[in-house]
C-alpha cells in the first residue's frame, strides 16, 4: 500500500502545482496573452515554424524531452535510497524543472523561435551567445553519438520492441497527412493509431516476425548507429508535420497510456498482490523493498552533488531548454498553451520518474527470475543438482536441495540456514536462505524449475554495487522488469507487458535522437550566423527596401513592417537559399547543409573505438562512450545557464526574479561541484580523470568549467546595470508599447 500511496500523493502534487504555481507563472510573471502573435503564426514556413494544436505540441514536447533520461537516472538513483530520489523528482520537477522549460519556453516565444543560445546573445551580449552555442554544440554532439548506442542496446535486450518501433514511422507519416493535409479532427486518427500500436505489441513477435526481430536485434552497433543517424538526417530536414510532430504525437499516446496501466497494475498488487512469479505460487504482497536512504552505497559517487546530477530529466534537464526553445516555440500557436506544453510536460515526466522509482524499489520485489525454463537459456534441474550462471542448484526432489553458491549478490555462499520442506506436486515453494527469500516453481516438466527472488533479495541482485547496477542493460531492465511486474498482477501476460515497456523504452530514445538532430541543426545555422559578417544578413526592410541602419526596433517608416519581422524574414530567406560568396561556411546555414555537418560530425566521434579497444569495424559504433562522463555535469550546467536567460529577460522588464534565484545558483553550483570533483577529486572506486591521466576529458571538462564562469562573469557585470531596460533590438511585438504599460 506504500507504493500506491507515494504514487497517489505525487500525482496529487504535481496536479495542484500545475493549477497553482504553473498558473501564477503564466498569469502573473510571463503575461501569456491569448491575442499575441506566435512566431509559428508570423514565420510560418511550413517546415519549422508550423502552428499546430496544443496536444499535439505537448506529445512532441513531452517525448522530446523524456527519452530514457528519466528512465535510466532514477533506476540508479535509488541505490541512494528511494526517499532522496523521490523528494528529488517531485519537488525539482515543480520549483525547478518545470519553471525551466515552461521560461524557455516563453523567452523563445517573445524572440521569434530563437534557441535559448541565440536568445542569450540578445539580452546578454555577443560574446555569451557564441559561448553558450559553443556547449550547446557540444552537449548535442554527445546526444547524437550516444543514442544510437542506445537504441541499439534497448533493441538487443527487448527484440519484441523493433517491430512497433519501426512502425510507428509509416502510421506518424500518414496521421501528419490526414491532420495537415486534410484537417480532419484528431480524436479519431489518434484512436486507430493508438489502436494499431498496441496490436503491434501484442502481436509483433508472432511468427515470422520473431525471425525478423531476432535477424535486426543482431545487427552490430555500428550498424544501426549508422542507420539511426541517416534516420535523424532525414526526420531533421522534412518538415516538422511530416514525421516528427504526429511520430511524438502518437508516441505520446501509447507512452501516456501505459503509464496508466502502470498506476492500475500499482493499485491492484497494493489491494491484492502481485502475480505469482513461478508457476503454482500465491499473489506476492506489494512493499517497498529498498532502503530508504543509504549515502554511502559500495562503489558509488559522493550522494552530494551526484544525486542531482545523476537524477536529470526526472527533475530538471538543461536539454530541456533546446527543445523548449528549438522546437516547441515554432509549433505553439497561441501564448496559453505554453502552460500545458512546458509546465505541463515537465510535471508528467516527473511523474514518469516517479513510477520507475516505484517500479525499481517496489515492483522489483514481486519477483525477479533469477533462472529458466531449458528453452530460455537459463538451467535445468535434474536428480543431480547442476550450477546455473548465478549459482543456484535446484533438485526437483526436495527444497533442501536448494544451494547457494556466491554467484547471487548479496547472498552469502553457506549453505546453512537452507529451510527444508519437501515439495509438493504442481505447487511452487518458498525458501528462506539467511533471511532471503526464493521461489522455486512448480516442476510440471520434471526437469525444469523456475526460480524467482522476492522481497529485499530481489532488489539486492540488481544494486550490489554502483558498477552492477550502473549499466546500460541493468538500469533499464530493472524498470522494466518491475512495471511489468505491476501489468502482471491485473493480467497481462508477461511477454506483452516486457516487450510494452521495451517499446516505452526505445520509443522515448528514438524520438529523443530525431529532435535532437534538428536541434542540432538549428545550432549549427546560429554559429554559422555568428562567424559570418554581420552584413551577411540586409539592413534594408524586406518588404519596400527603405534603408533601415540605425533603426534597430520600431517599425519601416516606409511600409510600417516592424523591423523585427523584416529581419525575421530576411533570415528565414537567408537560410533557405544563402548567397554564394567566398565564405566557407555560408553552406552551413542551409538546413541541408547544417544537417550534413551534424550528423558526420557525430558519426565521426561514434566511430571512434573506446580507449582500450582496437580500431575494427566490430569495435566502431561505440565512440559516444568517450565523452558521455561529460554529459552529465555539462548538461544541468546548460539548465543553469538557461535559468540565466531567463532572469536576464524578466529582469530586463521590471519582473520579479526572486524565484529563479535559489534554482538558477543551485543549478550552477551542483553541475559545477560535480565537474571538478570527476576532474581532480574522484574516489577508489570512481578515481578523478586526472588520476586516470584520461586527457581528453580534463581538457573538454575544464573547458567548459571555463566557458561557465565567463558567461557568468559577463551576466554578474551586466545585471545591475539593465534593471527595467529593454534589450535594443527586443522582438516583443510591440515592444515600446509593452514597457510603457508594464505587461511584456
Amino acid at each position: 500500500m506504500q507504493a500506491l500511496l507515494i504514487a497517489i500523493l505525487a500525482g496529487v502534487l504535481f496536479l495542484i502545482a500545475y493549477h497553482t504555481y504553473g498558473r501564477w507563472l503564466g498569469s502573473k510573471i510571463f503575461n501569456l496573452a491569448r491575442d499575441r502573435v506566435c512566431p509559428s503564426e508570423k514565420l510560418n514556413d511550413g517546415t519549422d515554424y508550423v502552428p499546430t494544436p496544443k496536444a499535439v505540441v505537448f506529445g512532441h514536447h513531452f517525448t522530446s524531452i523524456a527519452g530514457t533520461g528519466p528512465i535510466v537516472g532514477p533506476a540508479i538513483a535509488v541505490m541512494w535510497g528511494w526517499l532522496p530520489a523521490l523528494l528529488w523528482v517531485v519537488f525539482g520537477s515543480i520549483f525547478i524543472g518545470a519553471v525551466h522549460d515552461f521560461g524557455s519556453l516563453v523567452v523563445s516565444l517573445r524572440n521569434n523561435g530563437m534557441t535559448v543560445g541565440d536568445i542569450a546573445g540578445r539580452l546578454i551580449n555577443r560574446r555569451v551567445r557564441l559561448l553558450f552555442l559553443l556547449v550547446l554544440f557540444m552537449a548535442l554532439t554527445i546526444v547524437l553519438a550516444i543514442f544510437g548506442i542506445v537504441i541499439a542496446g534497448v533493441f538487443k535486450m527487448y527484440p519484441t520492441a523493433i517491430f512497433p518501433c519501426l512502425v510507428q514511422i509509416p502510421i506518424a507519416v500518414v496521421i501528419g497527412m490526414v491532420l495537415y493535409r486534410k484537417g480532419v479532427n484528431l480524436l479519431v486518427p489518434s484512436v486507430i493509431a493508438l489502436a494499431l500500436m498496441y496490436l503491434t505489441v501484442i502481436y509483433g513477435d508472432w511468427g515470422p516476425l520473431h525471425s525478423f526481430n531476432t535477424w535486426l536485434a543482431s545487427w552490430p552497433i555500428w550498424f544501426w548507429v549508422v542507420v539511426l543517424l541517416m534516420y535523424s538526417y532525414i526526420a531533421s530536414v522534412l518538415p516538422v508535420w511530416t514525421l516528427l510532430q504526429p511520430r511524438d504525437y502518437i508516441n505520446s499516446l501509447q507512452l501516456i497510456s501505459a503509464l496508466g496501466l502502470i498506476v492500475i497494475g500499482i493499485a491492484v498488487a497494493a489491494i491484492f498482490g502481485g502475480a505469482p512469479p513461478v508457476e503454482g505460487a500465491e499473489r506476492i504482497p506489494l512493499k517497498v523493498v529498498a532502503p530508504m536512504f543509504q549515502p554511502n552505497p559500495p562503489g558509488a559517487p559522493a550522494f552530494m552533488p551526484f544525486l542531482f546530477i545523476t537524477i536529470a530529466c526526472g527533475a530538471i534537464s538543461g536539454f530541456h531548454c533546446l527543445v523548449s526553445s528549438g522546437t516547441s516555440s515554432k509549433q505553439l500557436k497561441c501564448e496559453p498553451d505554453a502552460r500545458f506544453v512546458g509546465y505541463g510536460s515537465m510535471l508528467t515526466e516527473g511523474f514518469l520518474a516517479t513510477l520507475v522509482i516505484l517500479a525499481c524499489v517496489a515492483g522489483l520485489g514481486l519477483g525477479s527470475r533469477l533462472a529458466m525454463a531449458p528453452g530460455d537459456g537459463g538451467f535445468i534441474a535434474t536428480s543431480v543438482p547442476q550450477q546455473d550462471e548465478l549459482g543456484i542448484h535446484v533438485s526437483p526432489e526436495e527444497v533442501s536441495a536448494v544451494y547457494i553458491s556466491g554467484g547471487v549478490p548479496g547472498v552469502s555462499s553457506s549453505a546453512e540456514g537452507t529451510t527444508r520442506s519437501p515439495r509438493t506436486p504442481g505447487r511452487a515453494t518458498q525458501v528462506k536462505i539467511w533471511d532471503q527469500e526464493f521461489l522455486v516453481g512448480a516442476d510440471s516438466s520434471e526437469q525444469a524449475v523456475d526460480v524467482s527472488a522476492i522481497g529485499t533479495l530481489a532488489f539486492s541482485t540488481r544494486y550490489s554495487s554502483w558498477s552492477a547496477a550502473g549499466s546500460l542493460g541493468k538500469k533499464v531492465g530493472a524498470f522494466v522488469d518491475g512495471s511489468a511486474n505491476f501489468l502482471k498482477s491485473f493480467g497481462i501476460p508477461a511477454g506483452v507487458a516486457i516487450a510494452l515497456m521495451g517499446v516505452l523504452v526505445a520509443s522515448f530514445a528514438g524520438t529523443t535522437l530525431d529532435t535532437a538532430c534538428r536541434l542540432q541543426r538549428y545550432i549549427v545555422q546560429e554559429l554559422a550566423a555568428t562567424l559570418l559578417p554581420r552584413s551577411a544578413i540586409p539592413k534594408k526592410c524586406h518588404e519596400c527596401g527603405y534603408d533601415l541602419t540605425g533603426n534597430e526596433s520600431g517599425t519601416c517608416p516606409e511600409c510600417a513592417l516592424a523591423v523585427d519581422e523584416s529581419r525575421a524574414l530576411w533570415d528565414k530567406e537567408l537560410k533557405a537559399n544563402p548567397p554564394i560568396t567566398a565564405n566557407p561556411i555560408t553552406w552551413l546555414r542551409n538546413r541541408h547543409g547544417a544537417t550534413i555537418f551534424a550528423v558526420v560530425i557525430a558519426a565521426m566521434l561514434a566511430a571512434v573505438p573506446v580507449p582500450g579497444d582496437a580500431w575494427s569495424l566490430a569495435n566502431a559504433g561505440q565512440g559516444g562512450k568517450i565523452l558521455w562522463p561529460l554529459f552529465g555535469a555539462t548538461n544541468q550546467l546548460l539548465g543553469g545557464l538557461a535559468f540565466l536567460v531567463v532572469a536576464f529577460y524578466l529582469w530586463r522588464r521590471g519582473k520579479p526574479v526572486w524565484f529563479l534565484v535559489l534554482p538558477m545558483l543551485f543549478m550552477l553550483v551542483m553541475p559545477m561541484w560535480a565537474m571538478i570533483w570527476n576532474l581532480f577529486v574522484g574516489n577508489a572506486d570512481s578515481p578523478s580523470w586526472l588520476t586516470t591521466q584520461n586527457w581528453v576529458l580534463i581538457a573538454i571538462g575544464v573547458a567548459t568549467v571555463t566557458l561557465e564562469v565567463w558567461m557568468v562573469i559577463e551576466a554578474v557585470c551586466l545585471f545591475p546595470r539593465v534593471r527595467a531596460v529593454l534589450e535594443p533590438d527586443a522582438l516583443d511585438g510591440a515592444a515600446a508599447a509593452s514597457q510603457q504599460a508594464g505587461s511584456a
